[in-house]
């Protein structure tokens, strides 16, 4: 039941927050479409701010699922690490992400490089990358260090595909100058 009610406040707030934004959803407006009451939501996430962070949550780990699937197709474990970077920057264009993650979600809650979630994705990238080091694909330099600069690239790439008059056109500029960034990693044959 618990987790019933969860879903319906999670899914009402999605789309309002997708829909009007953070600031003009009212609690009122969720708690009714989720066929709920406020006191529901201060249960089950303490305010409306608790209640966007678990839309972040839940957008983050369906996003990390789209960068495993596009990497999971790629020819050699650096395109796969490049891929799933890339992909992140390219989701910066659709509505939701674009307005609950990127634009609204730091507004409310901060710097998106201290949100929870960006702990478990920099042990991630610094995983891949030490992996990459032992493989003899990049250079030996700290691997957290890098996982932190690509993951921030990554992050500052998409917050500013977001904030764009024209997204579709920042995009193409923003990928070509990760991909670029982050191939200074890779080892050059002497």
């Amino acid at each position: 039941m618990v987790e019933e009610t969860r879903g319906k406040l999670i899914q009402a707030a999605r789309k309002a927050f997708a829909i009007k934004g953070y600031a003009a959803a009212s609690m009122d407006d969720l708690t009714r479409d989720a066929g709920l009451t406020r006191g529901a939501l201060y249960h089950n996430f303490g305010d409306k701010k608790g209640l966007l962070q678990a839309v972040i949550d839940q957008i983050d780990a369906e996003m990390l699922a789209r960068m495993r699937e596009t990497s999971s197709q790629a020819a050699t474990p650096w395109l796969a690490f490049l891929t799933e970077g890339i992909a992140y920057i390219e989701m910066a264009l659709e509505p939701e992400i674009q307005r609950i993650m990127l634009l609204d979600g730091p507004a409310v809650l901060g710097d998106p490089s201290q949100w929870p979630n960006q702990t478990a994705c920099l042990r991630t990238t610094t995983q891949a990358i030490e992996q990459l080091i032992a493989d003899g694909v990049v250079k030996d330099v700290d691997a957290e260090a890098a996982a932190r600069l690509i993951n921030g690239a990554a992050l500052n790439a998409a917050l500013w595909v977001a904030a764009a008059k024209e997204p579709a056109a920042v995009l193409p500029k923003a990928v070509t100058a990760f991909r670029e960034l982050a191939s200074g990693l890779l080892r050059t044959e002497s």
